[in-house]
């Protein structure tokens, strides 16, 4: 099992939830945060950054890893700067779903 935590700008969580449900995750959760590297990004790469954050949880099968990710990239349009960022975590033991 993986966890696969996605952060994006605040108001872009529920389309990629809807999206990924289509491509078999099982669900997610939601919940607003803030960045704290908004002026080290200016500085550095010249482009501006929302510091209101959603972050995406998903648990899912390791074999649906890819699918799952692949539509989060496409869908919250992660390949372009500052558009947010996804990484996955390994699963050590989980209670309360099957």
């Amino acid at each position: 099992m993986l966890c696969i935590v996605t952060i994006v700008e605040r108001g872009k969580a529920a389309s990629i939830v809807e999206k990924v449900k289509k491509e078999g995750a099982k669900g997610a959760t939601i919940f607003y945060g803030r960045g704290t590297g908004e002026e080290e990004i200016i500085k550095y790469f010249n482009f501006h950054i929302e510091s209101s954050k959603e972050i995406i949880l998903i648990i899912c099968e390791d074999s649906k890893y890819k699918t799952i990710s692949d539509a989060i990239v496409k869908e919250g349009k992660l390949n372009s700067p500052g558009k947010g960022i996804l990484f996955a975590l390994p699963v050590v033991d989980i209670k309360g779903i099957s």
